[in-house]
């Protein structure tokens, strides 16, 4: 069985393939959505990421199909006229196109990939679109300038796009409004989940919306959400199985301490980075390293790329292909809690002994 370190989906849990073989014991593929079984199961999963990621009172959990569906349906929610997003990949430009085809008026600040923003700037904008873990180049924006934003912005919402980097980062919630991920990245899942958290402010913002007639999408907007979570239900049927998942592995993730879990993110980070920076063939591909991501690593290949990622899948490491433009001279390597200190000492160890010809 090979390693994947692509970023999504990326390995599983350890503990995931006893935990789907006791879901099947207990059936829990087939059960109703409304049943007191999965009120019970979706509690669990709430109660035990709240404690986990210490998100505190006044933040409201909602399952989706995948974080794309979050950037739809906060759009839809959350802004009437404007929206302003921070792009530094494709995935936040992504965000921001996604606004402009609802068309609402959004406006960006762009900087080239493989960097982050220098300062924040008082921004007239009814919600601010953050992503922390750009996955497609490997920055992480820092968490304090994501402080200066807030100060420099005290009106407007804030949402953070979290997909590839929890749970490692500990953001201060009171400054932010809105949080999402989906699992198959951090948390060592089957795709097909996506995790929405939403502050009251954010409830009142929808509510607002409602009450000048505008719509906030259908069915699935936050209103329902809302009215739905607090019976720990959700408005359709949802991937019930994912979400069975989600609250085991939260658990075991709260067994292992938070702590722990980054301490081990920047000790693996940290023995990669030295690992590329020593290499005469490949470099990180961020240069700056306050803006380098513990939790997605890129790495300048150039044209080297193939041979590099043939040798390491015959060492039995699957590393991630670049992004767009950038996918035949770089590889990405995840860095979540699935993969261990052993595993990337001897990723490091085969990095450092790989030479083209």
């Amino acid at each position: 069985m090979k390693i994947q370190l692509a970023p999504g989906p990326s390995e599983l849990y350890f503990t995931v393939g006893d935990h789907l073989r006791q879901a099947l014991r207990e059936g829990i593929g087939s059960i109703s959505h409304r049943s007191k079984t999965f009120e019970e199961i979706s509690q669990i999963a709430t109660a035990g990421l709240r404690q986990l990621l210490g998100v505190p009172p006044g933040f409201h959990f909602f399952f989706t199909s995948s974080a794309t569906e979050v950037w739809e349906r906060a759009i839809e929610n959350l802004v009437e006229k404007t929206s302003f997003h921070y792009v530094n990949g494709a995935f936040s430009k992504r965000f921001f196109e996604i606004s402009q085809q609802l068309h609402r008026q959004a406006r960006a600040a762009e900087v080239p990939a493989g960097t982050a923003f220098l300062e924040a700037s008082p921004i007239d904008a009814e919600l601010i679109a953050i992503t922390h873990n750009e996955t497609s180049t490997g920055v992480a924006v820092p968490l304090p300038w994501i402080a200066q934003v807030r100060e420099k912005n005290p009106a407007s919402l804030i949402i953070v796009d979290a997909v590839s980097s929890l749970p490692y980062p500990q953001f201060d919630y009171s400054l932010l409004d809105s949080v999402f991920f989906s699992v198959q990245k951090g948390f060592g899942m089957p795709a097909g989940l996506g995790v929405w958290m939403v502050n009251d402010r954010c409830i009142s913002k929808a509510e607002q919306l409602v009450s000048k007639g505008i719509s906030i999408g259908s069915y699935h907007n936050l209103l329902t959400l809302l009215e739905n979570s607090k019976k720990n239900q959700t408005p359709s049927t949802p991937n019930v199985l994912g979400i069975y998942l989600l609250s085991r592995v939260v658990q075991d993730l709260l067994n292992r301490g938070i702590d722990n879990i980054r301490r081990e993110t920047d000790y693996k980070a940290a023995l990669l980075y030295q690992t590329l920076q020593a290499h005469a063939q490949v470099q990180p591909f961020v240069q700056q390293k306050e803006w380098r991501s513990k939790t997605v690593v890129v790495a300048n290949t150039g044209d080297r790329t193939h041979a590099l990622a043939a040798y390491l899948e015959h060492h039995g490491f699957l590393a991630g292909d670049g992004y767009g433009a950038l996918k035949k001279s770089q590889l990405r390597f995840a860095n979540f809690p699935a993969h261990s200190k052993e595993q990337f000492e001897r990723l490091a160890d085969l990095i450092s002994s790989f030479k083209a010809q």
